[in-house]
């Protein structure tokens, strides 16, 4: 039989990777319901051509809205342009400056130096500009609202520069003494540019005279992607399978720790109950030899044998003068023969004659 511990109770550290599984499980499986919810979504969307019957459509439409649509086109820009501060003639409607630092951090923990990067400046700038037709021809254009909302906003990286850091000597012995090396400045400019393809999926209104793409309602989410509608499905549709199979095998981890817990618990139990049979049986053993031994005079227990409380005590043991044993249990006592009351060597025995 396998020890088990004094109670059937987990342990704290198996209670504590059991309740972190089930949390982790939930938590998995919480991040597959959303991203297979917007798969579905995504599935669901209606796809929309940049042409005449657009408009028509939207009139159509319930409130002339189609509360989750896919427009595929090209940027234009409504009015001005941002120009690239590093590139010439580079125009786009969405500009990112970016300003990164690097160093090396010394963590204490590990004794070596980190990789450490944090973004020290950030400036975003917007203007108007709607999706065109890919062809340029009699289609409508469409007005693209709050863009940096957008889950997926494909930018491209036009300048990227690495300024090194220069350091002198009392720098360099400063730096280890503080536990950060400084490494450089990285410099990056992203822009969506004029003339780019672009899917947009959101909310599609006609407003008066102007077609706009928005952020969607119900908590579906907002593209804008240089990716076709194809590829960007594929991508939603590998990430819910990711996340599932995740979820099943964190989920097939906690129902092991489980079922171990619940196995050890059963074990535990089955063993109390099959000592308390032993004790009972043990119990109901004592009782029924008790009965057997009594004699015929109302004579008990003190006249049995001690070892096998059956047979009436019929020897005396010398020297120590105990009267305690039967014949037979005197000679099954093994060699040498010791009193079994105080564990006397026995010399010699004589017998007990009872008038």
């Amino acid at each position: 039989m396998e020890e088990m511990e004094g109670s059937g109770r987990p342990s704290a550290l198996q209670a504590a990777l059991l309740a972190a599984g089930t949390g982790l499980t939930a938590l998995l499986y919480s991040v597959y319901r959303q991203q297979t919810r917007l798969s579905r979504g995504l599935q669901g969307a209606r796809r929309l051509r940049l042409d005449g019957e657009l408009r028509a459509v939207l009139l159509e439409a319930p409130g002339r809205c189609v509360p989750y649509a896919v427009i595929e086109g090209v940027v234009r820009s409504v009015r001005d342009t941002l120009s690239s501060q590093f590139v010439d003639n580079c125009k786009g409607v969405v500009q990112r400056l970016t300003l990164q630092e690097h160093k090396m951090v010394w963590n204490r923990t590990t004794h070596l130096w980190n990789d450490y990067e944090k973004i020290i400046h950030q400036r975003t700038n917007t203007t108007a500009f709607d999706l065109a037709p890919l062809e340029d021809s009699t289609g409508v254009a469409v007005r693209v609202m709050k863009p940096l909302e957008a889950a997926e906003l494909s930018l491209e990286t036009v300048h990227e520069k690495f300024h090194p850091s220069v350091q002198s000597f009392p720098d360099v012995i400063g730096h280890y003494i503080s536990g950060e090396r400084p490494k450089g400045i990285q410099e990056t400019e992203q822009m969506l540019k004029v003339g780019a393809a672009l899917t947009g999926v959101g909310e599609l209104v006609l407003d008066n005279n102007t077609i706009k793409l928005q952020p969607p309602k119900q908590g579906l989410r907002y593209y804008l992607t240089s990716s076709d509608f194809d590829a960007l499905l594929r991508k939603q549709e590998s990430n819910a399978k990711l996340w599932k199979i995740l979820t099943i095998l964190f989920g097939f981890a906690t129902c092991a720790v489980l079922f171990f817990l619940l196995r050890k618990q059963y074990r535990y139990h089955r063993e109390r109950q099959h000592l308390k049979q032993m004790q009972q049986e043990f119990r109901q053993a004592q009782e029924r030899l008790m009965r057997e031994v009594s004699t015929e005079g109302g004579e008990t227990l003190k006249n049995a044998c001690v070892i096998c409380l059956s047979n009436a005590k019929s020897c005396v043991f010398l020297e120590c003068g105990h009267v305690c044993s039967c014949t037979e249990c005197y000679r099954a006592l093994p060699e040498p023969k010791r009193c079994p009351i105080c564990r006397q060597a026995i010399s010699r025995v004589v017998p007990l004659y009872n008038s």
